[in-house]
């Protein structure tokens, strides 16, 4: 069984109904199917290998969905983006992935294009919308003029379907390699977890395809019990609420940060359209506060579950009951298909009640790509360090209480300070930079850069904030920028982030 094979049968049953649809566009289940087949042919055509790599840098959309299905049909190894992305950002992940095609759209492709010859291993580009260049080829041309035949490639369950790089864009890339069994496993706990059929219609908002919660829990989640997928285009409540009631959604997922921005609506607003038929509103990314939580209970009338996982167990771990029974705090249990434990720092198992690492054994990456040291620190005898702190109550509720690793998760995303500081010290002012995470109420954390500037220099928060702006994505912008003489510093003569936490 590979994901070839799962969009084949879900076709085979479900063939005129709608799979995925956006504003007025939709496709069927036959036409998902079929257009992947014509990506898939194209790029057989112009030389794609087994195991190469193909970098998919669009919004959500029917094409991101069927070039995606067309890649991994045909044995390449698609590598989503964020098209947030700058260039600075992107390059160390082209330079470590190497796609040989590049599919994008206007204006993710705008910047890039100049600077392809700097980009030798892209080959190939295509190009979603109006015709980009003559150099460039046509999404809209490969689904008009190519054979809907199944492309014939001889895929194992242990191939790499994807490739994942973590913590939105990093200078220092981790690409999480998935392999078709890992997706496929993934996506059927998923759909038990969430007791999902071909009768749910799921709106996706807000969450992109790029993120193993948009693609893995939404996506083939839908696709491998034969739901639809909505989505929503933009960041408009407004918009959200009425594909709510106009395709009769029964699921929705979100962020924290989104739960949070559509009660606040709501109170101030009050509930303008019919969610009558959401039977469940799930939420991951970043504990869900309880005042939320309450809220949507109050105002919406529904009760919202929580869940748990990471790019690297291939999306979900835990869930919540659907009952709306939850343990404050709780992320619920495991699913069935999953094994967690809390261990200590000698990696001895602890009992029920005590913090630790939690690790899981299951539907797992298979490595990180081009990085066997990071994987082999990662993934120890089977089972997956997840790096996150824990604990197990003795009815098996998790519960998350922190984190080993050093990551800031703002609306969800996950953000290495490093990544920031890294910039921060390339301005021609600054001597040293720091980055932390404060606690935000709405955005679970936020950003708060501390800096000393070199002597005798100036400058000013608006200036170091357009400064990051030219060279990473804009959630990672800090919120905060604050001067300080000289950076705080431990015995060990490392930069003290406890410190600067308590600076307020």
């Amino acid at each position: 069984m590979n994901l070839r094979v799962l969009l084949e049968k879900t076709a085979g049953c479900f063939g005129a109904k709608t799979a995925v649809a956006m504003d007025e566009r939709h496709l069927s289940y036959t036409q998902l199917n079929e257009d992947s087949n014509k990506i898939g042919n194209h790029l057989l055509r112009i030389g794609v290998k087994k195991g190469d790599r193909v970098a998919i840098l669009l919004p959500n959309s029917p094409e991101f969905a069927a070039t995606y299905f067309g890649v991994v049909k045909v044995g390449g190894v698609a590598v989503p983006l964020d098209t947030r992305y700058k260039v600075g950002e992107l390059t160390p992940i082209f330079d470590d992935a190497k796609p040989k095609v590049l599919v994008s759209e206007t204006p993710a492709l705008e910047p890039i294009a100049p600077l392809l010859n700097r980009y030798g291993y892209i080959e190939h580009v295509i190009y979603v919308s109006d015709k980009y260049d003559a150099k460039f080829r046509s999404y809209q041309e490969i689904i008009s003029s190519y054979p809907a035949e199944a492309p014939q490639v001889d895929l194992a369950p242990g191939d790499v379907a994807h490739i994942a790089y973590t913590s939105g864009p990093t200078l220092h890339p981790r690409g999480v390699m998935l392999p078709h069994e890992s997706l496929l496993r993934e996506a059927t706990i998923s759909a038990e977890g969430f007791q999902q059929t071909d009768k749910d219609v799921v709106a996706l908002f807000a969450l992109p395809m790029h993120h193993a919660f948009g693609l893995v829990v939404v996506l083939l989640t839908a696709i491998s019990k034969g739901s639809t997928v909505v989505m929503v285009p933009g960041l408009s409540l407004d918009s959200l609420l009425e594909a709510i009631e106009r395709w009769k959604a029964t699921i929705f997922m979100g962020v924290p940060f989104i739960h949070h921005l559509l009660v606040d609506k709501v109170a101030v607003e009050g509930l303008k359209r019919n969610l009558g038929t959401l039977r469940l509103i799930g939420s991951a990314g970043a504990a869900l506060p309880l005042k939320v939580m309450q809220q949507i209970k109050r105002l919406l009338r529904k009760d919202v579950v929580d869940f748990w996982g990471m790019t690297e167990s291939s999306a979900q771990v835990t869930c919540q009951s659907l009952t709306g029974v939850a343990k404050s705090g709780s992320v619920g249990r495991v699913l069935p298909g999953w094994e967690l434990k809390v261990v200590d720092s000698q990696g001895k198992e602890l009992p029920s009640g005590q913090s630790g690492e939690i690790i899981v054994r299951g539907p797992i990456m298979k490595g990180y790509y081009n990085n066997p040291d990071d994987t082999s620190r990662t993934i120890r005898d089977g089972w997956l360090h997840t790096g996150d702190v824990g604990k197990v109550d003795l009815d098996g509720e998790v519960f998350l209480t922190g984190r080993t690793k050093d990551i800031i998760i703002v609306k969800g995303q996950n953000i290495y300070p490093g990544d920031i500081e890294e910039v921060l010290v390339t301005h021609p002012k600054v001597a040293e930079a720091a980055v932390v995470g404060m606690a935000d109420e709405t955005r679970g954390e936020t950003v708060r850069a501390f800096i000393s500037l070199k002597a005798g220099e100036v400058a000013t928060e608006p200036e170091i904030k357009q400064f990051c702006r030219q060279y990473m994505a804009d959630f990672k912008v800090p919120r905060e920028v604050r001067f300080l003489d000289r950076l705080p510093r431990d015995e060990a003569a490392r930069i003290d982030r406890r410190m600067l936490r308590e600076l307020g």
